[in-house]
Formats: structure tokens, C-alpha cells, sequence
């Protein structure tokens, strides 16, 4: 055990350090010292030594690394980029399922895969990683906006990609029948149903922080809230059982959990706010009692109380805030270092052509889906404008990561194509962290002046 923390420690700092000093994003850092260190340790591995083990590894940290991301999101962000983001997160994950279907034949047609397949395939593949795409961008200077897009787009699509795999791949692969009112009726509820349970847990999670003025205990509320939300969520079906229901009913953990985390941290957020106008309040009368020939002594104390619980709350907030994501670094370390002790670079090799077709058809498919949405927002003044510049991220921004393999562990042992389906999403996470992530930073760095002159545009535009 002792030796498992020094690995994860020593590979984290060594990341890190490679991201201040060399510009080298966590994730690229992360996975590439991992493979080292596996070199190095072949055969004792630390956490997993299958994927079976590693998809319940991604299910125990994956709600840690949702909250530490949602708690960058604003309502108001969302309210103001609504529109866009459900179009990246919804509408680009759905017409690129349907441009996939007609693609996979030239792909993979030694395999004849069925349309079920080919949905259950692809689906894994669109589901992004929040984590990396947040770690390349914390290095650059980008515009507000387009952070909020390609953050928020990468958080919301995890949740459409597994809905599409579980209620409509997975259901079609076990021979039922998909028509457009199955598909319509199943997202509606679980989207509707996932959102307003995560809202009413997060609601409870705020009552239970009222109670408590500890950081640390703060802190646990939070992730309390996050991953009973999940929790619940997945298990929804056994409280309905409970209460006499008799459904099969699922919901979407990371949805209830993003909308948990949202809600705490908007209510929270909120309350800030209100305590730094009344801190202008407090400033103007205590200037106004200063320059009075007879202060009051007593307005002069309530002043500085509020003034110092403020102050301590909003930096109880955000060292909170600084804790939980130091725990979703610790968490995505850990998965990249299991990720590097279940790859089985033979089978990589074994169906290197249909890894490397998978990843060029999804990062073309990606690229269409960026550039119609470009089209689409220099239509409209509904949806914020998307040059060339901010395309190009939004398109090298779809990094994948570990949700894909929970899913390829859904997937039946009985499927006939499991083991090329196991190394063509293993495969194309691989390449995708690389390519994806040189890419990321080559064109932010190639267009550097250009998006800081976004940002001052911006600016001056709020």
C-alpha cells in the first residue's frame, strides 16, 4: 500500500511539473508516466489487472472528477450558452450516432456489424473526458466563452453518449425494437428525471451545509451530495421498489450528479454574492461613520463582523473548492495509471487498421458536427458566433477517456465482436489523448495573440 501512494504521488508531482515547466497538459503527462512506471512494474499491477475491475474503478472516482468540473459552471453561463451547448452535448452526439451508421460498413465491413452494433460502438467513442480538455486550457489564455462551450460541451455529452448506449444500443443489441416514440419517451425521462433529482438532492446537500461552518466538513457534504446523487440515480429503480412501484426505471448518475453539484454550488454562489454588495454597503458606511465628528461605535462593529464572515466564508469556498480538485487530480491519476496496466498492446496491434479507421472516422464526423454548428451559430443571434479559430478547438477538444470502458464493460460477454470492439475503444482513447491534446496545443499556441484579442473583445462586450 505504501508503495502504491509513493507511485501515484511521484507520477503526479512528475506530471505536474512537466505541466509548468514543459507546457505538456496533466493528462498527456499523466498517461505517459503511467506507461513508464507500468514498464518498469510489469506484472504487479497496483489496481487493476482487467478491464472489468478498472470499468468499477471509473464508476467509484468518476463522480469526484464530475464535481470538481461542475463546480466551474455558473447558471448563468449555462442559461446564457444553453442553446449551443445542447446542440453540442445533444444534437452533434445524435446526428454523429446516425452519419456513423452509414459510415461503419467502409470501416468495418469484414465485420457486418448490425445497426445495434454499430451505435453501441460509436456511442463509446463520443463520450469525451471533461478532465483533459479542462487541463490544456487551464495553461492558455482562451476567451470566456469558448471555455464554457468546450468545458461544458465535454461534461453534458458523457451523459447523451450513455443514454444512446444504454436505451437504445444496448436495448437494440438484446433484440427489442427502436422506434422514434421509444426513443423520444426514454430521453425525456431520463434527462427530465436525472435533472430534477439531481436539483432536489443538491437542495438536501445545502441544508446539511448550513449545519456546519468546517471546510472539511463542507467538503464531505459536497461529495456526499455528488455521489448520492449518482448513487441514487442508478439505483433508481430499487427506491421505487421500496415505495411499491415495481419499475425498471434508470436514471443518469452523471446528469443527477452534475445537476447536484450545479445547484449547491449556484445556491452557494448566490449567497456570496449577496454578502460582497452588502460588503459595499458596509465599505460606504463605514467611510460615511469615519468622516462623521461622532462615530458609532456600535454601526462600526456590526460592519466589520459581516466584513469578516464574509470574508471567511468566501474563502472557505474556495479553498473547497482547491480540495476537491486536488482529490480529482489523485482520482485521475489513479485511472490512468490502472488504464496503463489493462492494455494489452498485442491486441492493439492485432487490429491496428480498425483502431486507426475508427479514429479517423470519428475525428472527420467530429469536425462536420464543429462546422455545422459553426454555420449555425453565424446564422443566428441566439448562439454565440464560432470562427475558424474556436472550430478547430472545439473539434480537437473531444478527448475521450475512461467513462468509454464502463461501457465497454456493459457490454454482454456473449457479443461475438467484444474483443475488437475492447482494443478499437482502448485504441482510440490512446490515440486521442496524443494527437488530441498536441493538436489542442499547437493551434491555441499557433493563434495565442488572436484568442487573448478574444478575450479583450469579450470583455469590453460584458
Amino acid at each position: 500500500m505504501i508503495l502504491t501512494l509513493l507511485s501515484v504521488a511521484s507520477i503526479l508531482y512528475l506530471a505536474l511539473q512537466l505541466e509548468d515547466k514543459l507546457k505538456v497538459p496533466s493528462p498527456l503527462g499523466l498517461i505517459g508516466l503511467a506507461f513508464v512506471f507500468e514498464h518498469f512494474m510489469s506484472g504487479t499491477p497496483m489496481f487493476t489487472s482487467d478491464p472489468a475491475s478498472f470499468a468499477l474503478l471509473v464508476v467509484f472516482l468518476l463522480p469526484v472528477l464530475l464535481i470538481s468540473d461542475s463546480l466551474e459552471l455558473k447558471v448563468s453561463d449555462l442559461k446564457e450558452h444553453g442553446l449551443s451547448l445542447f446542440y453540442l452535448a445533444v444534437v452533434a452526439v445524435a446526428l454523429s450516432v446516425i452519419v456513423a451508421i452509414f459510415a461503419a460498413d467502409f470501416i468495418f465491413s469484414e465485420y457486418h456489424l448490425s445497426v445495434a452494433a454499430v451505435i453501441v460502438l460509436f456511442a463509446m467513442v463520443l463520450a469525451t473526458d471533461p478532465v483533459s480538455v479542462v487541463s490544456v486550457f487551464s495553461k492558455f489564455t482562451l476567451p470566456h466563452r469558448l471555455k464554457i462551450l468546450a468545458e461544458g460541451e465535454s461534461l453534458f455529452n458523457d451523459a447523451t453518449a450513455l443514454i444512446i448506449f444504454v436505451f437504445i444500443g444496448l436495448y437494440a443489441l438484446g433484440g427489442e425494437e427502436i422506434t422514434v416514440g421509444y426513443v423520444s419517451q426514454i430521453s425525456m425521462m431520463v434527462v427530465l428525471g436525472s435533472a430534477a433529482l439531481g436539483v432536489v438532492i443538491g437542495y438536501l446537500g445545502l441544508l446539511a451545509l448550513k449545519t456546519t461552518e468546517n471546510r472539511m466538513a463542507e467538503m464531505m457534504v459536497i461529495l456526499i451530495t455528488g455521489y448520492g446523487s449518482f448513487e441514487v440515480a442508478e439505483h433508481f429503480y430499487t427506491l421505487l421498489n421500496i415505495f411499491g412501484a415495481h419499475s425498471h426505471m434508470h436514471l443518469s448518475g452523471i446528469l443527477a450528479c452534475i445537476f447536484a453539484t450545479i445547484t449547491v454550488h449556484h445556491v452557494m454562489t448566490e449567497a456570496l454574492d449577496a454578502d460582497e454588495r452588502q460588503l459595499g454597503v458596509d465599505e460606504q458606511a463605514l467611510n460615511k461613520e469615519a468622516a462623521a465628528q461622532q462615530a458609532s461605535n456600535s454601526i462600526i462593529r456590526a460592519a466589520l463582523v459581516r466584513i469578516k464572515t464574509t470574508v471567511e466564508e468566501r474563502d472557505r469556498h474556495i479553498r473547497t473548492k482547491e480540495d476537491i480538485q486536488l482529490l480529482a487530480l489523485v482520482a485521475n491519476t489513479i485511472l490512468f495509471i490502472a488504464m496503463a496496466e489493462i492494455v494489452n498492446l498485442d491486441l492493439l496491434w492485432q487490429y491496428k487498421g480498425e483502431i486507426f479507421g475508427m479514429f479517423v472516422a470519428t475525428t472527420v464526423i467530429r469536425a462536420l458536427m464543429m462546422g455545422k454548428f459553426a454555420i449555425i451559430t453565424n446564422q443566428t443571434t441566439k448562439m454565440t458566433n464560432v470562427n475558424f479559430r474556436w472550430w478547430g478547438v472545439l473539434t480537437f477538444a473531444g478527448i475521450k477517456g475512461g467513462l468509454s470502458i464502463v461501457m465497454l464493460m456493459m457490454i454482454p460477454a456473449s457479443f461475438e465482436h467484444l474483443e475488437m470492439f475492447k482494443a478499437v475503444v482502448i485504441g482510440v482513447i490512446m490515440l486521442s489523448t496524443f494527437i488530441y491534446s498536441a493538436c489542442l496545443i499547437a493551434l491555441i499556441g499557433r493563434y495565442r495573440v488572436a484568442f487573448a484579442n478574444d478575450l479583450a473583445a469579450e470583455g469590453e462586450h460584458h
